[in-house]
């Protein structure tokens, strides 16, 4: 019999450290997932972005603002950049699904699913009139040549120029002219016109006044485009401006008044489909980083919120849209309902580990703690019907204690109340072994 009960004690003994090392292992488990988790929520995220441009400036701005990001440790926006050579190329890959970003004008074509992030800069339409002609409108292009810089980029907005002022019937001729091939057309006097669409920074109005000597008497002149605001209203695309007086040069000053003409914004675009946190953080990212790129490029000041109007030709995302109105979501805000669920959740896992702990628990030898089986034991006495029945239930208590006492060397023994059962038995065992003994019958 001792040698059972040692093997019991040892049983028990065994199943504890199991509890002991399934409690530390979910603990290590529950801990584990949560680390992932959050390394996981705050991994930084990688975007393709196309850019292009006919000097190649697009992708330089883009790659440097890519290289700053890169180089902040707390950013968790990173931009892998694509060249694509022009705007076009850029709208191009974007609609092929090759980039998740791009730079484009607003007046590209194929932009299904596109949303807004911000406003890069604006192109300022500049219809210019060589030095030696005489042209001031452009109803004075009849019979010219009007070279378009860019080609294939700004042809749209020649046709759009054409339509509006019937340029073909005055037998105004386009040629496509890239940007190398400019000075040369300028000084052959291949064109007498030109048109270019350019920010209004100091890097390209350096370049458009480099290309015009400075001579008071064979100035360049910058035709207006008087329905620049019929055109605007009637394709989305485009936006009334004017160019202020001196913009090109001061003295003398070029434009000698205030223009009018069109501009068309650059945008950073997105996929709509792109997660409205990303989007939002992507957004502040670049607001809260130009300011530290200004000195090496201005052109970066220009950025700004795109419209936020349905009818934009180009719709705001709904994260950037939230970052500019400042409306942007706390966690609790977005996942109250989640954290509401969760600690109910929580709540019914507590009460199933409680079942479950209690059903690891290892049973007491003969399932019920002692002081009820020997509570149990009491009727068993009072139907005993020999001395010998009670001399195995007195067996039976025995064992009960000796199992009692091996396990209070691992646990606290309530021995008050073990005592007061087995006082109760012993009176009880001997109160009816005298009632046997007395009438045997």
């Amino acid at each position: 019999m001792i040698d059972f009960r040692q093997h019991i004690g040892q049983a028990m003994h065994l199943k504890r450290w199991t509890r002991i090392a399934l409690v530390v292992g979910l603990v290590a488990l529950a801990a584990g997932v949560g680390f992932y988790a959050y390394r996981y929520t705050m991994r930084p995220v990688t975007l393709t972005v196309a850019a292009g441009s006919l000097d190649g400036e697009g992708s330089r701005l883009v790659s440097a603002l890519a290289a700053k990001l890169g180089s902040t440790s707390n950013s968790r926006i990173r931009l892998k950049v694509i060249d694509t050579g022009t705007p076009l190329g850029a709208a191009e890959a974007f609609a092929k699904g090759q980039a998740d970003l791009a730079i484009v004008r607003g007046d590209a074509t194929d932009l299904v699913g596109a949303r807004t992030i911000v406003v890069i800069t604006h192109g300022v339409l500049m219809m210019i009139a060589l030095p030696g002609q005489t042209i001031d409108s452009l109803d004075g292009l009849k019979g010219k040549t009007v070279g378009v810089v860019g080609g294939e980029v700004n042809r749209r907005l020649a046709s759009v120029l054409d339509s509006e002022y019937d340029l073909t019937r005055a037998k105004v001729k386009f040629v496509d002219l890239r940007l190398d091939e400019l000075p040369a057309a300028v000084q052959g006097k291949k064109v007498q016109a030109l048109l270019l669409v350019t920010p209004i920074s100091g890097r390209y109005l350096t370049m458009l006044r480099n290309l015009f000597p400075r001579d008071a008497k064979r100035s360049p002149t910058l035709l207006p485009i008087e329905s620049a605001g019929a055109i605007a209203a009637a394709i989305g695309a485009y936006e009334s401006f004017d160019i202020p007086k001196g913009t090109i040069r001061g003295s003398p000053a070029i434009p000698d008044d205030d223009l009018t003409t069109l501009r068309v914004p650059v945008y950073l675009i997105a996929r709509d489909k792109l997660d409205t946190d990303t989007a939002t953080l992507l957004t502040q990212t670049i607001m809260e980083t130009r300011s530290n790129m200004l000195g090496e490029h201005p052109i970066l000041a220009q950025i700004s919120a795109p419209s936020t109007e349905k009818d934009a030709p180009i719709r705001i995302h709904p994260g950037a849209e939230a970052y500019f109105s400042g409306d942007v979501k706390t966690i609790f805000d977005k996942y109250g309902d989640q954290f509401f669920y969760a600690s109910m959740l929580l709540g019914m896992l507590s009460s199933l580990a409680a079942a479950f702990w209690k059903f690891m628990m290892p049973e007491p030898e003969g399932g019920s703690p002692p002081p009820e089986r020997l509570h149990q034991i009491t009727r068993r006495i009072r139907d005993a019907a020999s001395t010998a029945e009670l001399d195995q239930i007195e067996d039976e208590i025995d064992e009960i204690l000796g199992a009692e006492l091996s396990r209070g060397k691992r646990d606290t023994i309530d021995a008050g109340a073990l005592q007061v059962a087995l006082s109760r038995l012993e009176y009880l065992i001997g109160q009816r072994r005298r009632m046997l003994e007395a009438n045997p019958s």
